[in-house]
């Protein structure tokens, strides 16, 4: 178990990109952690709500799993996405 734990930590987008990707983006400081941190406690408070969970209840979930953070950034980060950056 511990194993699956340390590699959640060193890839949390296993999802979407691969270890050796995440590995190589972010020994170059191409990684922005706070936006993968919000990234996973809005896919988070997503599943929550679609198993029918009370949105009050799915923050105090979060608050438990980031307790350094306050009620009100976790409602401002799960209600307002991110802003789009502009490709031109």
């Amino acid at each position: 178990m511990e194993n699956t734990v340390e590699k959640k930590l060193s890839n949390p987008l296993a999802d979407l990109i691969s270890d050796e990707v995440w590995d190589l983006l972010y020994s170059r400081g191409l990684i922005n952690v706070r936006s993968v941190r919000d990234y996973l406690i809005r896919k988070k408070f997503k599943m929550l709500r679609s198993q029918k969970i009370r949105t009050g209840d799915a923050i105090d979930a979060l608050r438990e799993e980031y307790p350094y953070l306050q009620f009100d950034t976790i409602i401002k980060i799960v209600h307002n996405p991110p802003k789009q950056v502009s490709r031109s």
